[in-house]
């Protein structure tokens, strides 16, 4: 059951109920599933407004000059190229939130694809929808909001050393061709960086 407020903002923390063990995230992140490498698809969609709230989107036209039209970093008045879009793989992030909602995170895309270094350097770019991204070289790494809401070990799992190359927290991208993208559709990679 979910337990995640009605709202979901910048402040939101999550359920401690809800924290798992780093031995249970470990154990639970190698039983899933292997993500597509080439094709996946979009699960979700979203974008930070104002305070942080969260909103869901049904479709976006992602564009080169504010990302994710609305959300909070076409807002910023000193932008980050390399941290336009926000992208986390969706089986990883429903393991870590377990049981509350995804949009704890507050990244932009959710997505069923293999998110690791090895598939996805640098450079490389993955069509969603219509748009085109490019993967950035800018790191994510979990933080105190990210511990305040998934807990001390989900912190300790994202930043372990022998799983930093499979990006679980998420990886940044920016967009290079607009285009619209609504869940459901697919996340195909159309260059790799190697």
């Amino acid at each position: 059951m979910d337990q995640t407020p009605a709202v979901v903002d910048f402040n939101s923390r999550g359920d401690p109920a809800r924290y798992r063990t780093l031995q249970d995230l470990e154990r639970r992140l190698h039983a899933l599933p292997i993500a597509p490498r080439d094709q996946g698809r979009v699960a979700l969609l979203m974008r930070r407004g104002p305070g942080g709230r969260r909103e869901l989107l049904s479709e976006a036209v992602l564009n080169t000059d504010v990302g994710v039209p609305g959300d909070a970093w076409g807002r910023a008045a000193e932008r980050n190229g390399n941290a336009q879009i926000i992208v986390m793989q969706k089986e990883v992030a429903e393991l870590i939130a377990n049981g509350q909602s995804v949009t704890l995170f507050g990244d932009n895309l959710f997505v069923e694809l293999d998110l690791s270094a090895g598939n996805l350097p640098p450079g490389s770019r993955v069509r969603v929808g219509k748009a085109i991204l490019e993967v950035t070289p800018k790191p994510h790494n979990g933080c105190h909001k990210f511990q305040a809401r998934f807990g001390e070990d989900a912190l300790r799992l994202v930043s372990k050393p022998n799983l930093r190359h499979r990006n679980l927290r998420e990886i940044y991208m920016r967009v290079v061709q607009n285009g619209s993208v609504q869940p459901g559709d697919p996340a195909e990679v159309i260059s790799r960086i190697l």
